[in-house]
């Protein structure tokens, strides 16, 4: 392929993502080592270089060039990735046009305000200190989405935003299959005997688990030339290419396998980052955009792979030994505790099975608000409530209630349904895996982990966001997407469990 257009192109990318790469060190930064006094410099720093990207995104230089190579005649001339690079800019650039650069600017800073604002109101357990920053992000990213999308009902175009094509009446769908058959079998597991957690009560030094999040990262295959590990208030990851990813952790001397499984899931999504095909880097083509695709690979390793008991039968021994209290504990005893279903109150310490109804909660709260016209006044007892209907447990406060995820702060509405659809797609992996690859108990087993690793590679990663969704479980698994295989291995595994 040879077109002087696409080289200019190349070269405007080129300073496009000098850009975006220093707004990624900025957020790195202030998410781990930036000092409390330092972030109204980092939030002016980010301001800036998001409002000069944001230049650069809908300048007329940059609409030629896509419009040359959206023309039938130079399409046909493009390969698939350019192709894909050209439609996706395309629709970036419309939208990008229709949104007025004061407005932009000041959601920029709204929602680096909020994000402020709501470490400290969980800090304090207090949502008033938070309220109304939210209410300002839910006012402003309503008028983006109006913005952006004219005419579209706004939820959906949130939704479109992280899980491109998967529509509130599908998630619905797959929902309202999971409550169905998951809520009674819930009931009946909680109410089953449950394993005694007291014997891993205790004290973890954390230098102790940073070597044991090595060691789990070593063993599912992320790779410390093109990635290296940080310490925040909630574990997230981020990267700057193929070549550079950052995952983050964070340790509670108390808890042992919070930072462990924190570890493993982050892992998931930056081996899957690692892998994507580097001729994509800086372009739309490289990473991952689609959240609920991204939510499967690494619940996939945590949840999959990581609770499953043959996944430690090869490195139990030295988990004992980077972690002494562990000698003390069966890998039986370790296995009914990694499993244990708890009707718990925080969502990323909740159990695989419970943590449906995590979900499902905020995404009945987000339609509220987008649908319902409810009021940020009334968000609390909302939450209180259907943690009480779906979990039968409520918040004794703010901080273990509504104020426990950061996501609404940057105003990431739609983002939590695409952590349950990750857990929907792992369940049709599965059943894809086990036909091909053959019993995954047996190769967990053997620590034959790395041919796992390699088949998502193969079938997943390298492809970046050139795949939608709906388009990645249809060349995967060969059919539409359903919650039923992971409805399937939920009974099954914990009917097992719990003795049932």
């Amino acid at each position: 392929m040879s077109n002087a257009t696409v080289e200019n192109l190349k070269q405007y990318l080129e300073k496009m993502n000098q850009y975006e790469h220093v707004m990624t060190l900025l957020n790195w930064d202030m998410e781990t080592t930036m000092p409390k006094l330092g972030f109204e410099g980092h939030a002016r720093a980010l301001t800036y270089f998001s409002t000069e990207l944001f230049k650069l995104s809908k300048t007329e230089e940059l609409g030629k060039m896509l419009e040359e190579l959206s023309s039938p005649k130079e399409y046909e001339k493009l390969n698939d990735m350019w192709k894909f690079v050209v439609k996706r800019m395309k629709r970036d650039y419309d939208e990008s046009r229709r949104i007025p650069q004061d407005f932009f600017e000041q959601f920029v800073q709204a929602k680096s305000e909020s994000g402020n604002a709501w470490k400290e109101a969980k800090r304090a357990s207090d949502f008033s200190i938070y309220a109304p920053h939210l209410e300002k992000v839910i006012e402003m990213t309503k008028k983006m989405a109006e913005y952006t999308n004219p005419g579209e009902e706004v939820y959906n175009v949130l939704l479109n935003q992280y899980e491109e094509g998967m529509d509130s009446d599908t998630i619905d769908r797959l929902f309202d299959d999971l409550k169905r058959e998951l809520a009674p079998f819930v009931k009946k597991v909680l109410a089953a005997k449950q394993p005694d957690d007291s014997r891993f009560k205790g004290k973890y030094e954390i230098e102790e688990q940073k070597k044991v999040q090595k060691m789990l990262l070593d063993y599912i295959g992320f790779d410390w030339e093109a990635g290296t590990v940080g310490e925040t208030e909630h574990p997230f990851t981020l990267n700057f290419s193929s070549k550079d990813v950052r995952v983050t952790n964070h340790y509670y001397e108390k808890d042992a396998l919070s930072a462990m499984y924190s570890a493993i899931h982050e892992g998931g999504h930056a081996i899957f980052e690692q892998h994507v095909n580097p001729d994509f880097d800086g372009t739309v083509a490289g990473s991952c955009r689609y959240c609920g695709i991204h939510e499967s690979q690494s619940r996939f390793y945590e949840n999959i792979l990581g609770r499953n008991k043959n996944f430690w039968i090869p490195i139990y021994k030295k988990l004992g030994t980077l972690l002494p209290k562990f000698k003390e504990i069966s890998l039986d005893e370790f296995y009914h505790e990694i499993n244990h279903v708890r009707n718990s109150l925080i969502r990323t310490n909740a159990d695989e099975l419970t943590y449906c109804f995590h979900i499902i909660i905020r995404y009945e709260l987000e339609k509220a608000i987008f649908r319902d016209g409810v009021s940020v006044s009334e968000l609390p007892k909302m939450w209180n409530d259907k943690m009480q209907e779906y979990l039968q447990i409520t918040p004794s406060n703010d901080a273990e209630g509504i104020l426990q995820d950061m996501h609404w702060s940057d105003g990431s509405f739609g983002y939590f349904p695409s952590y349950l659809l990750g857990n929907i797609y792992d369940g049709m992996y599965l059943e894809e895996i086990t036909k091909e690859l053959g019993d995954v108990d047996t190769i967990l087993r053997e620590g034959r982990i790395s041919e796992i690793t390699r088949w998502l590679n193969e079938k997943i990663h390298q492809y970046g966001s050139t795949r939608l969704p709906k388009e990645v479980i249809e060349k995967v698994c060969g059919r539409e997407v359903s919650a039923q295989p992971l409805i399937k291995y939920f009974k099954e595994k914990y009917t097992e469990i719990y003795n049932l």
